[in-house]
This record gives C-alpha cells, sequence and structure tokens, in this order.
C-alpha cells in the first residue's frame, strides 16, 4: 500500500506532454491533480486578485523593469522590502504555503511552480522532468492547438521554456532541467505517455514501499 501522504511533482519542458504525463499519472493512482487550478486555490486562500496571479505565474519578479540577473534561491526575498514591485514573489510564497498544505493533506500529482524545491523537506516527494527535441514539442502544440504554424510553436516553445527556467533557477539553488534536481526524466518522443506513465508508477509503487504485487494496473 502507498502512504496516505505523497506528492509527484512534474517539471516540463513546453510542449514535451509533462502536463498530460502529470494527469495521467494521477487518474491511474486516484489523487489530486494540480497545475492552472493551484493557482486558484492559493489566490483564493492569500485573498489575493486571481488575474494577477495568472500574470505572474512562473515568471521571475520584475524589480524597476528589469528582471534580477542571479540565481540565489531566495525565499522570501524579505531583503527587497514590501512595495509593489516584488509582488511576484508575495504570489509566489502564496503557492509555496499552498502547496505545503496539499502535500500535507493528500497525495497528488503537481505540475511546475518549482514544487519539487518547495517540498524539498518533505518526506514521500518523488520528482520528474520531462523534456523533448524542440521539433517534437512544437509538433504537440500545434496539436493542441496552441500555434497555428511549426515556426510559431518552437519560438513560443522557447520563450516559454526560458520564462520557466529563469524562474526556476531564480527561486532554487538548482538549475531547471538539470537531471540532478530529479528522480526520474524522460524524453518524451522515446516513449508514449502511457509508458511512461507505467515506469513512473512502478517507481512508485518500488519506491514509497508497495511491491508490483500489491498493484493491478488500470
Amino acid at each position: 500500500m502507498l502512504p496516505d501522504k505523497y506528492v509527484i511533482t512534474v517539471g516540463r519542458s513546453f510542449g514535451s506532454g509533462g502536463r498530460a504525463l502529470g494527469k495521467l499519472i494521477a487518474n491511474r493512482l486516484g489523487i489530486g491533480f494540480y497545475d492552472k487550478k493551484l493557482l486558484v486555490m492559493a489566490a483564493e486562500k492569500a485573498g489575493y486578485d486571481l488575474e494577477y496571479f495568472k500574470n505572474a505565474d512562473e515568471r521571475v519578479p520584475k524589480i524597476f523593469g528589469g528582471i534580477i540577473p542571479f540565481s540565489m534561491g531566495f525565499y522570501p526575498m524579505s531583503w527587497i522590502g514590501d512595495s509593489t514591485a516584488v509582488s511576484g514573489d508575495k504570489v509566489y510564497k502564496a503557492q509555496c504555503d499552498f502547496i505545503h498544505e496539499l502535500a500535507a493533506t493528500e497525495p497528488c500529482v503537481i505540475v511546475g511552480r518549482s514544487a519539487d524545491y518547495v517540498l524539498r523537506d518533505v518526506k514521500n516527494v518523488i520528482n520528474i522532468f520531462v523534456h523533448a527535441p524542440l521539433d517534437v514539442c512544437a509538433d504537440r502544440i500545434v496539436e493542441r492547438l496552441d500555434c497555428a504554424s511549426h515556426d510559431e510553436a518552437k519560438t513560443l516553445a522557447e520563450r516559454t521554456n526560458k520564462l520557466r527556467a529563469n524562474f526556476y533557477n531564480f527561486y532554487t539553488d538548482k538549475r531547471w532541467g538539470e537531471a540532478a534536481s530529479y528522480d526520474l526524466t524522460f524524453d518524451s518522443s522515446k516513449l508514449s505517455l502511457e509508458e511512461i506513465a507505467d515506469i513512473v508508477i512502478d517507481y512508485i509503487h518500488r519506491r514509497l514501499g508497495s511491491t508490483l504485487a500489491d498493484y493491478t494496473w488500470k
């Protein structure tokens, strides 16, 4: 049997299928799934405007119109003060608080939001990262109608990955997408999402105490 509380965090490059994989794993395990809806719940709990949460999602705080150009894992950034310029950090803190509440309450899958780092001192957390070649990601982006052309999709993927990397590297003392930061990493162009989910679920059961005999594939 799996423990009552555990978390699977999913980092992902844009268009790699990481979100879809996270949802597939959550559905097969019968546990909660949080990606964008985590923003809604965290915003409501903290009393912040949801639109600002969306605009600040997985983006580095801006100081005087420029992005701070270094990564030191500051959290929270008390040295800056309580100005409107650091509202993005308040958003991050609200998300961190809510992520900790989820980990203490229920088993779940959390996509993005540097959840692997936020929960670094919490038991029963498994961190995975999903990536794929840019052309493969672009094909998937076009297929799900996020972009009209392959070139536009590649540009969007590169820009989004840069934002995600800057966000992750700024708030943590690790590097986004670096294998050492995660328990499992996957190139989603090599296997189907269903096959990757099989591997992850197998790992979850082996790592958290169940044997394969205890588990029936769904």
